[in-house]
């Protein structure tokens, strides 16, 4: 069968793997900036071990490896960790790589993943009374050298139930008693065996860049870095994030809810509803505290950032509410209203407006703004016309009066340029909005914060605006290097991080989400997204209460019913 590999032409043997056409054409690199990590195939994403032309006729699932291949008519794109999917190779072989070292060192020891910040994610150990973060990194590199061959088998689901039962690894067996397959793939060697729910690269020896650091109760895995590969990415401490994220896994113990089978359970019960109201009751509380936070320090402004869909508008909604338990006249201000007019922006070099850009928004007329609203003068404050994408002036004034305090929403609100450097530090107060999700599908696989912020995207995209999956998929990548950029370098400088995240909404989600999904086709761009998208959804049970959900909830944001849009 004739292949087109990156553009470059070669014709496959039987039994010949994508990794040995790539040494054939001289594709392969020894820098792991430029080596191919696995391959795209008509929109779904094989490791360089898949065989494009077979020895022998296959049978059952081989078939469609086969009609992926057809379909494609021979055109294979290579993946390296520059794609955003080269990287989910390189992070699920390093999570394979780590759980072996683990076993190999301490049987004994149960390790589960829980947070990732930035370019690290932290590895909780427990039970390992001799444990070390030195020993499990030079276990890592021993592993590394070794170069392992990664080969993905099938086997029965019940042989998958009951070799995870005999390692001990309850987690793994209730999450499996709810996959509908009869299947489960797994990696394996030697007598571990795991899965991370896509495709790992071709060898342990495809590990070029990374680092492990100690850390109480465990140790934190460095990933390389996003801009340069071929180095580990700089380590920044984030005692505020582990915070959050340690008080989301206390919510997880409080409301017995750790795990997707877990929240299985619940839904299945009905205890579900009991979950919706004590979840909710947590955020009031939240929102309270920080209404306290405010008030005691006498701030004037606070400032709100988040990323796309963490809930920034009802957040501000519910502070404002709790303010004025306390007396306060809260006044909600939009960054968004400091736009340039569309036709002063310069387009980027690829010839488009970057819009999530700083230099968008007028930050020189938002300082002195700012600085004759905190002195108590008078300001006239823009507005934003999106539709002529123009600044339009309203006679909208303000001034603030003893009991008044404005809530600045936007993307850059927790950017230094927003803010003159002599304002007095007691006048404003910065919060970080994100809904860092502490349920994991099973101890060695968590549920990416972006993954919630995404179905959460696709189901108010269309149910507000008639957007489509494809449409909104199409441009997450742009939404999430517009965040890598602009606000995730601030987040850590925010006086208070709020969690943003429910354990219920996966199970509320999947009912508004499940259908359109489902309706993607394998040959629409975005497939292979939608497929990761599915392969968590698909263990997950779904619940119809939203009759439960407060009109308040951060969820209402996204499956709609919200109070505070109400006119």
């Amino acid at each position: 069968m004739r292949l087109h590999i990156d553009g470059q032409q070669i014709d496959a043997k039987p039994g010949q793997s994508l990794r040995e056409l790539i040494v054939a054409l001289g594709l392969e690199r020894a820098a792991l900036s430029d080596r191919p990590l696995a391959a795209k195939i008509a929109g779904e994403v094989f490791t360089l071990n898949y065989i494009p032309v077979r020895q022998t006729e296959p049978a059952g699932e081989r078939q469609s490896i086969r009609r992926a291949m057809a379909a494609s008519n021979g055109q294979v794109h290579l993946l390296r960790y520059s794609d955003a999917a080269g990287r989910d190779v390189y992070n699920r072989t390093a999570q394979f790589v780590i759980f072996l070292a683990l076993r190999q060192l301490y049987p004994e020891a149960t390790a589960k993943i829980t947070c990732k910040v930035g370019n690290s994610v932290f590895i909780k150990v427990s039970n390992g009374l001799s444990f070390s973060a030195e020993k499990v990194k030079e276990r890592v590199a021993e592993l590394v050298e070794q170069d392992i061959p990664l080969i993905r088998r099938r086997v029965s689901l019940s042989d998958a139930i009951a070799h995870f039962q005999a390692d001990g690894l309850d987690d793994k067996v209730r999450l499996l008693k709810w996959r509908s397959a009869d299947y489960f793939d797994e990696y394996a060697y030697g007598d571990f065996a795991d899965y991370y729910y896509g495709e790992m690269m071709p060898s342990t020896g495809y590990l070029r860049a990374w680092d492990i650091r100690s850390a109480d109760g465990g140790f934190i895995f460095v990933y390389p870095d996003d801009r340069d590969a071929d180095r580990v990415a700089p380590y920044r401490e984030s005692p505020n994030f582990f915070n959050v994220y340690a008080e989301g896994e206390r919510w997880c113990e409080l409301m017995e809810c750790e795990t997707v089978a877990d929240l299985n359970d619940l839904t299945t019960s009905g205890r579900i509803r009991e979950l919706i109201r004590v979840n909710e009751a947590l955020h009031e509380k939240r929102f309270g505290q920080i209404a306290d936070m405010v008030c005691q320090r006498g701030a004037k402004a606070v400032m709100l950032a988040g990323p796309s869909s963490s809930g920034k508008t009802t957040s501000a909604n519910r502070l404002a509410t709790q303010l004025r338990v306390h007396g306060k006249k809260p006044i909600l201000m939009s960054l968004d209203d400091y736009y340039i007019d569309r036709d002063k922006i310069a387009p980027g070099p690829d010839g488009k407006l970057d819009l999530e850009h700083i230099n968008t928004i007028d930050t020189e007329l938002f300082r002195a703004d700012m600085e004759r609203l905190l002195r108590g003068e008078e300001v006239e404050l823009p507005s934003f016309d999106f539709v002529t994408g123009r600044r339009q002036w309203k006679g909208h004034k303000l001034k603030l009066y003893e009991s008044s305090v404005i809530i600045v929403e936007g993307l850059h609100a927790l950017n230094p340029a927003m803010l003159p450097d002599h304002v007095p530090s007691n006048l404003v107060f910065r919060l970080y909005v994100s809904p860092l999700l502490p349920l994991n599908l099973d101890d060695h696989n968590r549920i990416p914060t972006s993954y919630l912020r995404l179905l959460r995207r696709i189901v108010r995209d269309y149910e507000t605006r008639g957007a489509s999956v494809q449409h909104t998929l199409s441009m997450w990548d742009s939404v999430r290097r517009g965040e890598q950029r602009w606000i995730f370098p601030y987040q850590e400088h925010a006086d208070v991080i709020l969690n943003s995240s429910t354990l219920y909404e996966l199970a509320v989600l999947k009912k508004h989400i499940f259908p359109l999904l489902t309706a993607v086709e394998p040959e629409d761009a975005c497939y292979e997204q939608v497929r990761n998208i599915v392969k968590v959804l698909n263990f997950v049970q779904e619940a119809d209460v939203d009759d439960e959900i407060p009109p308040t909830s951060l969820v209402r944001e996204f499956i709609g019913g919200n109070s505070f849009y109400r006119k």
